[in-house]
């Protein structure tokens, strides 16, 4: 058996050797270890295309099938589905940041915490990568619906439950036409990706309501613009934001538009407006118009380098209707303006 001593001894020759070897050596002896540990993960035999992932409304999902059969769900893929940031802090290892948060903890079943570690796997290029089991979103659907049901969610979680309401109702669309499509022999028949057409063209309808209009960016620059630290883990607001919103977006519009969605847009008994302004808007008109707006928007913030200069370049593109634009003044050596 080795001793102490001798163990010590070994300790310090290895770190001797190491000091001597070259920085490339001592990557390439990095590389083959790293390799070695990623021989040893399950291999996926099927995956979505390239540029081709299957696509649930404005979702996108790279899906992975593995040699025993194991169907996955990319991490980044499986947390966009639910209106979760793709880069969501995760706390514990065990499970997604999904099914994080003490409101929908009672309500998560031993199994599906049980099935929820991220499974880590080698795509048929060859490349490391890690993702969910497919099963586990219909089962955090679940969790979600259920919590909803009890009136235990807060409301920065509310968006998610309406997600998993559309996707459940979505899943289960095409669930019944996969039963009739096996039992009649039509699946040989019907192209490859019928199916997935069948469920964006579902949730695209149903989603149409809750599809995320206002960009990230917009968030993130209004954050910049005024002195605040972006959270990236979570989608609340400060809520004078809604009312640097209707200036900054709606009462540039058209005239009178803001006024209008206010009016027509019913609200809670706490007085509360129960929709977005923008859901209120027109199809062929005022929601692409809407766009086009938004994105003038967050060009300017990105320009900008004080929320006082983002408001001065945002009243010259952009003037709230009935307001006089203001034009920057040229004077001559009289100081007399021009």
């Amino acid at each position: 058996m080795m001793t102490d001593a001798n163990e010590d001894s070994k300790s310090r020759g290895g770190k001797a050797r190491a000091t001597k070897l070259s920085a490339t050596e001592r990557s390439e002896i990095a590389k083959k270890a790293a390799n070695s540990r990623w021989a040893e993960l399950p291999n996926a035999v099927c995956a979505t295309s390239e540029g081709q992932p299957l696509r649930i409304g404005n979702v996108e999902l790279e899906c992975y099938v593995l040699e025993d059969g194991t169907r996955l769900l990319s991490q980044a893929g499986f947390l966009s589905a639910l209106g979760r940031h793709r880069k969501a802090n995760v706390r514990r290892e065990r499970a997604p940041a999904i099914l994080q948060g003490k409101a929908i903890g009672p309500f998560i079943s031993v199994d599906t915490l049980e099935k929820s570690s991220p499974i880590a796997f080698r795509t048929p290029h060859g490349v490391r990568a890690s993702g969910y089991r497919a099963e586990l979103l219909p089962e955090v659907c679940e969790v979600y619906l259920k919590a909803r049901d009890a009136n235990a969610l807060p409301p920065n979680q509310i968006h998610v439950a309406k997600q998993a309401d559309i996707l459940m109702r979505g899943l289960a669309h095409v669930g019944i036409i996969a039963l009739v499509d096996e039992a009649t022999g039509y699946q040989d028949l019907r192209a490859r990706n019928a199916l997935a057409a069948i469920l964006e063209q579902f949730i695209a309808r149903e989603l149409k309501a809750w599809v995320r209009t206002f960009p990230d960016d917009y968030y993130r620059e209004m954050f910049r613009l005024r002195g605040l630290q972006y959270p990236a883990d979570t989608v609340k607001r400060p809520q004078y934001f809604g009312t640097l919103t209707n200036d900054i977006v709606y009462a540039r519009l058209a005239p009178g538009v803001l006024n209008e969605l206010k009016k027509v847009t019913p609200r809670t008994e706490a007085g509360n407006l129960k929709h977005k302004l923008f859901q209120r808007l027109t199809s062929n008109i005022g929601y692409p118009k809407l766009r086009e707006h938004l994105g003038s928007v967050v060009t300017i913030m990105k320009l900008s380098r004080s929320w006082n200069e983002f408001r001065d370049n945002l009243n010259k593109i952009h003037p709230k209707y009935g307001d006089t634009i203001p034009l920057d003044l040229i004077f001559d050596d009289s100081g007399k303006g021009l």
